[in-house]
């Protein structure tokens, strides 16, 4: 029974502590106990509070027992990622300047958890900062791969994906700017969803106009992404980009059928991205799943022109504005790829900026136009399938040879400069068993059609089901 709780979905969870048939302790003690089993191999939870955990628990079993009224996640057991501040427990964003930092407060994403009634298991690994999609740091190493020990979760949501897949925790949160939600959920056959700027508020932020980096749920199945996404949703007057629409709708049951949808699919973003070709043939056969749900399939792709500039250069902006003193003031504390890239956000004039916004105006409004068309754009979350927890990035795909460290995510930075809600969901393996990510795009604001999309192909194709063997 204990194991068997560790793979059911967070919706299903909920209900059972709702009825009183599965105390919110017993549900907690059987994750525990998962992560104690399996996660010295895994590293995907880096800090924990069993006490603080337990007393959660029993007081959420308190309040049923006295008939209070009680949030939608009430007594689900869920992890933070470690650059989420979380009050009364150590947050160090994967870098030696932190690895002692206890908030005082929760951040409103990991607030909104806990007032929804979710308990608190720990802090779920990253690399450093966040930066890069593969999830390492010197605190506490490399975080591997649920499927297949010794190859990367992605990341820099790594450890939330990985411990999703490994039954360490059914709901966790993340963060995303290049693909910090797609790209690991893609790794670990788990769900992630990139919601549009603004629908998840995330506060306190130093930079609240700035809709590169987002925040948003990750799960096993699109319904517990969904049920995420309600709590997490909903506008926060001090978040400046946050959406007005409440988040409780998103709970609310998705289709299986998708009768008359115009889907667009991309296997290489219209060329602008070399892609392994292991991922397209896997993805390529998923589109007659689409076409028995219903939908018409045809190859097509937005405008992405200035994208590539748009994100380079305001993230590179932004790696100056939040990491360039701790890169002056303690270089040795820092690693490369973080320091290159405010560096080149040092040398940014205000004509760079300037051109970069009008791109990215540009790119949206080209990007708007094409979902009068579309409905959904289908792409890879990858260019690459997990690789070498030794390796730091991949330097090549297909022949092609990246540039610098963001080359090989480039499938999912050009989507997070159009400002569109992106899902990740499973989307198959490929012969010898590595998971493959599907991305299912909408138009800006459009967060409950992926999810409504993605819950279609997963209930027919239900490759979020194959979990991995830990042994």
């Amino acid at each position: 029974m204990t194991d068997e709780l560790c793979t059911r979905p967070a919706t299903e969870l909920a209900d059972l502590v709702r009825r009183r048939e599965v105390s919110a302790r017993e549900l907690l003690e059987a994750h525990l106990a998962r992560i104690d089993r399996y996660d010295g191999e895994v590293n995907a939870i880096v800090t924990r509070d069993d006490d603080a955990a337990r007393a959660a628990a029993d007081e959420a079993d308190a309040r049923l027992a006295r008939g209070e009224v009680v949030g939608p996640l009430h007594g689900v057991p869920v992890a933070h990622k470690d650059t989420h501040q979380t009050g009364g427990m150590r947050t160090t964003w994967g870098s030696p300047l932190h690895r002692d930092t206890v908030p005082a407060r929760d951040e409103l994403v990991v607030a909104r958890l806990r007032e929804a009634g979710a308990i608190r298991v720990g802090k779920t690994n990253v690399p450093e900062f966040a930066a890069g999609s593969h999830t390492f740091n010197t605190l506490f190493g490399a975080t591997h791969n649920p499927y297949r020990h010794g190859l990367s979760a992605g990341g820099s949501s790594g450890g939330a994906a990985a411990a999703l897949a490994a039954g360490f925790v059914p709901l966790a949160e993340g963060s995303d700017m290049g693909g910090s939600l797609r790209n690991p959920a893609a790794f670990c056959n788990v769900v992630g969803l990139r919601p549009t700027p603004g629908r998840v508020p995330s506060h306190p932020t130093a930079i609240g106009w700035s809709q590169l980096s987002v925040q948003g749920p990750m799960a096993r199945t699109v319904s517990d992404v969904a049920l995420g996404l309600s709590v997490l949703a909903g506008p926060d007057p001090r978040v400046p980009i946050s959406l007005s629409d409440p988040g409780a709708g998103f709970a609310a049951p998705l289709p299986t059928d998708l009768t008359g949808l115009r889907i667009a699919w991309t296997p290489d973003l219209g060329g602008r991205v070399p892609v392994d070709p292991a991922i397209t043939e896997v993805l390529t056969a998923q589109l007659q799943v689409f076409r028995d749900l219903g939908a018409v399939v045809e190859e097509d792709c937005p405008d992405l022109t200035g994208a590539d500039e748009a994100f380079g250069t305001l993230r590179a902006w932004l790696f100056e504005a939040s990491f360039g003193e701790a890169v002056r003031r303690s270089p040795e504390l820092v690693k490369d790829t973080i320091k290159w890239n405010a560096t080149v956000g040092a040398s940014l004039t205000g004509a760079d900026v300037g051109r970069a916004e009008v791109a990215h105006t540009a790119l949206y409004e080209r990007v708007v136009e094409f979902f009068t068309r579309h409905d959904v754009l289908l792409a890879p979350v990858t260019q690459v399938l997990p690789f070498s927890v030794e390796q730091e990035y991949p330097t090549s795909v297909a022949g092609t040879e990246f540039e610098d460290y963001l080359g090989w995510m480039r499938s999912c930075t050009l989507i997070s400069a159009t400002g569109c809600p992106a899902l990740s969901v499973p989307g198959g393996f490929t012969p010898d068993g590595l998971p493959v990510g599907l991305q299912v795009i909408a138009a800006p604001r459009a967060d409950r059609r992926v999810l409504e999309v993605g819950h279609a192909f997963e209930q027919a194709t239900r490759f979020g089901e194959r979990r991995p063997d830990l042994g």
